[in-house]
């Protein structure tokens, strides 16, 4: 199939785009480069330099003919879309709009997309944890609004214009090539400062807890995708909450850092516990996460250690 992959210089959607290359796909790149890296593009795979929400992404779709569009690109920052929602919004709402009005113009068979079960869902209550796709969608964050936004224009043009689609709703994602610049970069940051053993600040109390999934796990959840999971949402995680201050003691047994942390504010926006419930993947997809956090640590921290960029 060919394949359009947005965002995909960037952390996950470039691991995902050489998944689908592995598998024989045929891929192409749209990517502003405003946080993704050229470095990270297969040097076969056509990258096409775009900010989704312009006039002329319309060249892409007309010279590449995508049959399926992976839909990574995102303003991803919690703190920046608290900040600027205006620019969060025009970004994740209409610069998907604008991929979903082409994928329908130029007969696009797949929609993709990332949306995020970390943001979304809110505070959830603790007896709900890990949350099912079927739980309240009350996000604190105007980013975790505009990814909810735009899956109600996925049923809208699936009903409308026949594209059909499927939601990955990501968990907290880690593992080489992410930066330390990127929302819920928590293991970057860690692995970066512990290779070279300097202090390392843990905003908040440390107890905040999360739902941590290895890179490769979202490959194999988006090849699954190109074949399954028809017009439904689904939750792309492990189930199992993991605190902050127990990724900071797992790191630094790998690392063999000694130094105590320092703890900072904790940031607005940010959700106390979450966790996903992946029961509905693991059914309707045929996946589920199977790098252990452990071995997923180890791997992310040799790519830092070693001083790949």
């Amino acid at each position: 199939m060919r394949i359009l992959v947005t965002g995909g210089a960037g952390f996950i959607g470039s691991h995902v785009a050489v998944g689908f290359r592995a598998q024989g796909h045929e891929v192409a790149i749209v990517d502003d480069l405003s946080t993704g890296n050229p470095k990270n593009v297969h040097p076969e795979t056509k990258l096409y330099q775009h900010d989704i929400r312009d006039a002329d992404l319309e060249s892409v779709f007309r010279e590449f003919r995508p049959e399926v569009v992976d839909h990574h690109a995102a303003q991803a920052n919690v703190p920046a879309s608290v900040t600027d929602p205006v620019h969060d919004a025009s970004v994740n709402v209409l610069g998907g709009l604008n991929l979903l009005r082409l994928s329908a113009a130029y007969g696009v068979k797949k929609f993709i997309y990332i949306s995020s079960g970390g943001a979304m869902y809110g505070e959830p209550d603790p007896r709900q944890l890990p949350v099912k796709e079927s739980a309240p969608v009350r996000p604190l964050s105007p980013y975790g609004a505009s990814k909810q936004a735009l899956e109600a224009w996925l049923g809208v043009y699936q009903r409308t214009f026949g594209l059909d689609y499927s939601v990955l709703r990501y968990a907290n994602i880690y593992g080489p090539r992410q930066s330390i610049r990127e929302e819920g970069a928590v293991v970057a940051v860690f692995a970066t400062r512990m290779a070279v053993d300097k202090p390392v600040t843990i905003d908040g109390t440390g107890q905040q807890s999360r739902d941590f999934v290895y890179v490769g796990d979202c490959v194999t959840a988006n090849l699954a995708a190109l074949e399954r999971g028809s017009g439904l949402a689904f939750n792309i995680g492990t189930g199992r909450e993991t605190s902050i201050r127990e990724i900071f003691d797992a790191m630094a047994e790998v690392a063999g850092y000694t130094q105590t942390p320092n703890f900072g504010p904790a940031r607005t926006g940010d959700v106390m516990r979450i966790a996903l419930d992946p029961s509905l993947a693991r059914t309707e997809l045929r996946w589920q996460a199977s790098v252990p956090l452990h071995a997923g640590l180890a791997r992310t921290y040799a790519f830092f250690r070693d001083g790949a960029s």
